[in-house]
Order: structure tokens, then C-alpha cells, then sequence
């Protein structure tokens, strides 16, 4: 499914068509994805302005001058498509403004779209919970340590909690822990505050890297123009079970199961 990367890519290619602009016309062309399509939505949003867009956790936010925002999130295979060449049967939510048309494509309907009150975004239910946000100052030492005190479960575990971290997935927690030198079995209360301090300086710098690639096109992910992420030819340890370490410790990549998710490792460099 789409990760944060792919999220915050998703949010910056709309934004740059999207921002300031009115939206002329909201076409429906199923009642639902995961859940039905808001009731309201196509009166809400047309002939509103787009006041800036934003990411939360795996959640992208289209704000409008309405004290409205569009909140999606694109499951398992969802991709927003600028100026499509043609129409596609998985295009279910399309949305004009006088110079663009942008299609929410989402092949397996995993994905979501719900419609918030601005103001209220903070209290929406699926946001209350959560986590601070990993590329936020939120995100310390500090907090993971008082998250994971007393705490037996694997830290791999844990990191994927949204209410800890929010926004974490599979490929970047195996990727963070790799560089953190940190063993994804370990259990998160008996990891040391030295470990912690490398580690959330590796959730930063895998997530940016990523970013800065485009994203991880894993399956179906592609950018809003078309374009394909390459983040996944930098993976350490995602989906290279046999090979070598990439630090040449003599290390061979595992790959175990928790919490009914693969997770890639290194034995030798990840203690």
C-alpha cells in the first residue's frame, strides 16, 4: 500500500495544480470505496476554493475556503491521476477546476474519502489517536522512550502503531531499524535511550530519501503524473532475503514473520 512517502508525494504533485484553484465540477462515478462517498460531498466542494493541501500520517488533505476538508487515503492501490489521456472504469471520484481534471483511480477500493470540518480535524476520530508525526518535532527520544517503557512486545511492533508513530509502514520501519543498528525482535522497553537516539534520526533521513525519490513504487503506486518512485532501489534490507549486507559484515538478510508482516533484517549488524 501507499506509505507516507508516497502519501507526501501524492499531496506535493496535487498541490502544485490544485492550490488556489476553484473547483468547477465534482463527478461521482460509484457511490462508494472502502465506505460510501460523503453525502454532501459534490455540494461541499463545488465552486469551492483549494486553500492549501496537507499530509496527515497516510492521509491527504485537500483544504477549502470553506472551512471543509476533503480527507483521502488511498488504501491498498488508490493514486490520484492528473490530466488523464482518457477516461479508466477505476477513475471513481473526479474533480475539475477550469485548467486541470484530477482522477482518484483506485483499482481494489481500499482507499477512503471522507469530508471533515476544518476546524475539527485535530478530534476527527481517525486523527485523535494518533501518534505524533515522524517528520515532526513530536518525534523524539523521549517519546519513544516513554512509549515503550515496561513494553515486552518487538520493537518492530510497536513502531508500527499509529498510536505511537504516525505513519509508519512495513518498508520504512525495516529500513530505520536496519540503519539504527537496532534488532526488530527486541523487545521495545529493553532498547536503550543510545539506540533511540540513532533511530529517530534514521526515520527521518529513510522517509526524506524517499520522498526525494519519489516514493517506493511497490505493486500499483505511481505518482500523480505518472511517474514511477525509486526509492526502492536504495532498500538495505526490504525484500533481499539471502543476499549480503550491504555493510559487507558477513551478514546474510533475513526475513522473519510479526505480526503477520515480513520483516527483512541484518542478524549480524542489527543487535
Amino acid at each position: 500500500m501507499p506509505e507516507l512517502p508516497e502519501v507526501e508525494t501524492t499531496v506535493r504533485g496535487l498541490a502544485t495544480f490544485l492550490e488556489g484553484e476553484t473547483i468547477a465540477r465534482v463527478i461521482l462515478n460509484r457511490p462508494d470505496l472502502r465506505r460510501p462517498f460523503p453525502a454532501d460531498l459534490v455540494q461541499a466542494m463545488t465552486g469551492a476554493t483549494v486553500s492549501t493541501l496537507e499530509r496527515r500520517a497516510k492521509y491527504g488533505l485537500i483544504h477549502t475556503d470553506r472551512d471543509r476538508t476533503l480527507v483521502f487515503h488511498l488504501g491498498m492501490s488508490g493514486r490520484w491521476r492528473i490530466d488523464p489521456n482518457s477516461p479508466d472504469k477505476h477513475d471513481h471520484l473526479v474533480i475539475e477546476t477550469a485548467s486541470h481534471r484530477f482522477a482518484l483511480n483506485d483499482a481494489r477500493r481500499f482507499g477512503s474519502v471522507d469530508l471533515v470540518d476544518t476546524p475539527l480535524l485535530n478530534d476527527w476520530p481517525a486523527f485523535a489517536a494518533m501518534g505524533p508525526e515522524p517528520l515532526g518535532p513530536g518525534l523524539t527520544a523521549a517519546h519513544l522512550k516513554a512509549a515503550f517503557a515496561g513494553r515486552k512486545q518487538a520493537i518492530k511492533l510497536l513502531l508500527l502503531d499509529q498510536r505511537i508513530v504516525a505513519g509508519l509502514g512495513n518498508i520504512y520501519v525495516c529500513e530505520a531499524l536496519f540503519r539504527a543498528g537496532i534488532d526488530p525482535r527486541k523487545p521495545a522497553g529493553r532498547v536503550g535511550m543510545g539506540k533511540l537516539e540513532l533511530l529517530v534520526p534514521a526515520i527521518r533521513a529513510v522517509l526524506e530519501q524517499s520522498i526525494l525519490d519519489g516514493g517506493s513504487t511497490l505493486r500499483d503506486y505511481a505518482r500523480p503524473d505518472g511517474q514511477l518512485g525509486y526509492f526502492a532501489t536504495r532498500f538495505a534490507v526490504y525484500g533481499r532475503e539471502g543476499e549480503a549486507c550491504v555493510h559487507d559484515d558477513g551478514g546474510t538478510i533475513r526475513r522473519i514473520a510479526q505480526g503477520g508482516r515480513s520483516t527483512w533484517f541484518c542478524p549480524v549488524c542489527q543487535r
